[in-house]
């Protein structure tokens, strides 16, 4: 793979945060092998949103919206991806019409209300047991 200077290739180990909620996002990043856990802290309680394998693409909300990361990501096994810088996304979106540009800052909208709603909702069933 040619690696210019806004994509290059980035190899995690185990345990290794990749980011962490609240920080400012430069980078998304693709995952060529290994797994990518992401989650939430509510209440001082990790709250699992998901996990990120192979082809899948995590980050790239906060290159987008420019809020701050949602969710924290940490690598569960060794992980390999490629990272890609927000001047390249931006180019890419600019690219787009304005329409679509509106429809996607929407989804992202939708995307971390129901992420944080669905995260309060864990811990609030998780401490009523």
């Amino acid at each position: 793979m040619s690696q210019s200077i806004n994509a290059r290739r980035r190899v995690f180990e185990p345990g290794t945060c990749i980011f962490a909620e609240g920080e400012p996002g430069t980078e998304a990043y693709v995952v060529e092998y290994g797994r990518v856990a992401i989650f939430k802290t509510v209440m001082g309680q990790r709250v699992d949103l998901g996990t990120v394998i192979q082809g899948g693409i995590f980050g790239e909300m906060a290159l987008i919206d420019d809020q701050p990361r949602m969710a924290s990501a940490v690598a569960e096994a060794e992980t390999a991806c490629v990272v890609i810088g927000k001047e390249r996304l931006t180019e890419q979106l600019a690219q787009a019409p304005k329409g679509v540009r509106v429809i996607v800052n929407a989804l992202l909208g939708n995307i971390r209300l129901m992420g944080a709603e669905l995260a309060e909702a864990q811990v609030t069933l998780a401490l009523d047991q």
